[in-house]
């Protein structure tokens, strides 16, 4: 079982590049809260994420609050969350909102020239909504700002020529460039995040520390694969090659919580996302995350979400 592609999966991501820029120094502009952005991309969305691809030149990338870091060609300005933030040819220069700058349009890709005539920088942003009504393991261990060297990786130069490609096929109008756009959008963040995974430090604690970890992500791997089979301590341990005692305190620490408690409250997130998506009535969906009982898998819901699940169905 792929964890982290079954975990990118429930949260149903969606995205699509919405500016081809040719960035000429000096430039600065602020890029607002997700929710903000999210009613201009795709109104109703519930929660955006945004990725900035510097094909050529450098920029400075700053988070509210954090310090500045300068990002070269070939990188990636992943901001998982949406979080307010700020790109230019330098930050000392005045920041403009972004909306002063180019107001999108999608699916249309806006190709833009901005700034003076100094040194240029050609960016590629995109964004991706997904869901986020369910704690997402990935999403909630991401900082709220990361760089990944794509053109180091080995897909990089796949992907950067891909997305090279979709922006002129867009351009273009061809036919069925719009599907192409926003496959590629998404192939760039499971791109970033699988860098920011495999560059953290080895005594990095986590949730994505525990998908690294050999015994750990093979237990994570178990249960994602079966994640209604009736998993003990000691069948994982088993099956882990792995004594029960040293993969308790092992996955505890790496994940946050032992491993019967991250099934349970990967059941619910499951059960979460099956409900908003599947009319299948209530006694199926208990069974398909390891209930053998309506009234056991409903008690167990309103304990994670607050709301029963024909609740947590409407309301979605």
């Amino acid at each position: 079982m792929d964890v982290l592609s079954d975990v990118l999966r429930t949260i149903r991501l969606e995205g699509a590049l919405f500016l081809n820029g040719d960035m000429r120094a000096p430039w600065c502009f602020n890029v607002p809260k997700s929710s903000d952005m999210a009613q201009v991309l795709k109104p109703g969305a519930p929660r955006l994420a945004i990725c900035h691809l510097v094909l050529q030149g450098q920029c400075w990338a700053q988070l509210q609050g954090a310090e500045p870091i300068r990002v070269n060609a070939g990188e990636v300005i992943a901001v998982p969350h949406g979080d307010p933030h700020v790109l230019g040819s330098h930050l000392r220069h005045a920041a403009v909102d972004v909306e002063h700058v180019v107001r999108p349009q999608v699916p249309a890709v806006q190709r833009i020239r901005y700034g003076g005539d100094g040194d240029r920088t050609v960016l590629v942003c995109s964004w991706l909504t997904y869901e986020g009504d369910a704690p997402n393991p990935v999403m909630s261990n991401l900082p709220g700002l990361f760089i990944t060297a794509l053109r180091s990786r080995p897909a990089g130069p796949w992907i950067e020529q891909s997305v090279s490609f979709v922006l002129g096929d867009a351009a273009a109008r061809a036919p069925g460039s719009e599907l192409l756009v926003a496959k590629v959008a998404e192939l760039l963040f499971a791109e970033v995040v699988r860098g920011y995974i495999e560059s953290m430090p080895a005594n990095n604690p986590g949730w994505l520390a525990g998908l690294r970890d050999p015994h750990v992500g093979r237990c994570l791997a178990l249960m994602h694969g079966e994640p209604a089979r009736a998993w003990t301590v000691e069948a994982l341990a088993q099956e882990s090659h792995i004594s029960r005692s040293v993969l308790a305190d092992r996955f505890t620490e790496l994940v946050g919580a032992p491993p019967m408690h991250y099934l349970a409250h990967w059941r619910m997130i499951l059960a979460a996302g099956m409900l908003r998506r599947d009319q299948v009535n209530l006694a199926r969906i208990a069974e398909g995350v390891g209930y053998e009982s309506e009234a056991a898998f409903n008690r167990a819901f309103k304990r994670e979400y607050g709301v029963s699940p024909g609740v947590w169905r409407h309301n979605g």
